[in-house]
């Protein structure tokens, strides 16, 4: 979990970012996969979330955006998503203890911009880096 503004710039901080790697033992061990999540309480808040989520394809190769399932806009949302290669993920805010996540939307997996993934990364903390990359 990141959040709380950790790189310190207009763009944002996703509220979870991940490496998806293969295990050790894998025979043929493909490039690390960097992927984001924007999640949102607020519905009010949707239309920054996907600002936020689009902004967050500059260093990562998968992003998603995680809403409240009970959502108006949630059509308009799927559709959005879609066009710009967005996950979607939904969940009931009123259960704390198990908020049923659901996958409405996989993300589509792109190439990010590795001079901005070498930028962000630089502002982890070596414990960061270790947990996401070992």
């Amino acid at each position: 979990m990141l959040g709380n503004n950790k790189f310190g710039d207009k763009w944002g901080t996703p509220d979870v970012i991940g490496v998806y790697k293969l295990s050790a033992i894998a025979r043929l061990q493909p490039p690390p996969e960097i992927v984001s999540a924007e999640i949102k309480v607020d519905t009010s808040q949707l239309i920054t979330a996907f600002g936020q989520a689009c902004a967050y394809k500059l260093f990562s190769h998968k992003v998603y955006l995680v809403v409240p399932k009970q959502s108006k806009d949630e059509g308009r949302l799927e559709s959005l998503c879609y066009r710009f290669g967005i996950g979607l993920v939904v969940f009931e805010p009123e259960s704390i203890i198990n908020p049923n996540f659901t996958l409405k939307m996989r993300a589509l997996k792109g190439e990010p911009d590795y001079f901005y993934v070498n930028e962000y990364l630089e502002k982890l903390s070596k414990e960061q880096l270790k947990e996401l990359f070992d």
